[in-house]
């Protein structure tokens, strides 16, 4: 037997400016309102997806959604919605995939909270769905996941040379922005973070020009953001002198 109600969600305020810092945390600072409607059919795991409205950008299905500006408190969400004895689930979506293809990468850590106070706070890492064992974020726009594997785990590091570096591996991050790049390294610096290779121009003069800098997780983690002074160079080819 279905059930026809009508259900009403009034949204905390989510301000424009929850993320810390934005350039890496997302791609868009803005938060979204989903009601999810389950139905009863023939494929009882059918389910549609109604209601959506962002504070930057428009609405899909059957909803009212009311904001002032900006940076208003999101407005009254109004779903019309047809459930069976499974209800339904209403989740907040604080950041957009990034365009084309995101990447996903999976990684272990000893400790959640150190995690989400390392990716969430320090990098401004919106986080999306988690549990006991672990925690998905985004970072600009890319799904990562932090994974619990034991109070004991530490990243085992090698190294390898680069322009004059002694560079750990396994290491990932991202290529942002000069500036991205700049703003990135003064917040890491004044969270205390230490870092392992210091903000720096490597590879100067070359095709592959650019800035990098390493520093760890509270796992150990290694992590290397850069920013390439040609940006269209990422993907030069030509062969590098060790």
């Amino acid at each position: 037997m279905m059930i026809s109600s009508s259900t009403r969600l009034v949204a905390a305020s989510l301000s424009s400016a929850t993320s810390p810092f934005r350039g890496i945390g997302n791609t868009a600072s803005r938060a979204v309102v989903f009601s999810r409607r389950r139905r009863v059919s023939s494929s009882p795991s059918s389910s549609t997806l109604w209601g959506l409205r962002s504070l930057r950008g428009g609405y899909e299905g059957n909803s009212t959604f009311s904001s002032t500006s900006t940076h208003a408190t999101i407005g009254e969400f109004r779903s019309d919605t047809t459930t069976s004895g499974e209800g339904e689930t209403k989740f907040v979506k604080l950041a957009d995939p990034a365009p084309g293809s995101p990447f996903h990468y999976a990684f272990p850590v000893h400790s959640l909270s150190a995690a989400k106070h390392f990716y969430g706070t320090i990098l401004g890492c919106s986080e999306g769905r988690s549990s006991s064992k672990w925690q998905d974020y985004s970072l600009h726009g890319h799904q990562i996941v932090c994974h619990w594997v034991g109070d004991n785990y530490r990243c085992i590091d090698y190294y390898n040379p680069v322009d004059g570096d002694e560079v750990p591996v396994p290491h990932a991050g991202l290529a942002l922005t000069v500036e991205q790049f700049h703003d990135l390294a003064k917040r890491v610096r004044e969270a205390g973070v230490d870092f392992i290779i210091e903000p720096h121009l490597r590879f100067e003069g070359m095709p592959g020009e650019q800035w990098t800098m390493f520093f760890k997780d509270p796992s150990g983690n290694n992590l290397e953001f850069k920013a390439m002074t040609k940006v269209e160079n990422l993907f030069a080819k030509y062969n590098v002198e060790d």
